[in-house]
């Protein structure tokens, strides 16, 4: 990746070396970066259920049709 770069605690880094050799990944970059599209991707489908749960409520209450 050209241009990026994050600094990681020492013990949070060694956390991910370990994760990353445990489970098969090619590099610490690829878990990390595995991890992070997996956490982003999950907040959001949160974020969408969140907006349809709003949706839902103001219909309910006869805000929207």
């Amino acid at each position: 990746m050209f241009g990026s770069s994050v600094k990681l605690d020492g013990d949070l880094l060694k956390r991910c070396k370990h994760h990353a050799q445990d489970a098969g990944y090619s590099s610490v970059e690829e878990f990390i970066t595995h991890v992070l599209e997996r956490e982003l991707k999950s907040k959001e489908q949160g974020s969408e259920k969140d907006q349809e749960e709003i949706a839902r409520r103001l219909q309910g209450l006869g805000y929207i049709e």
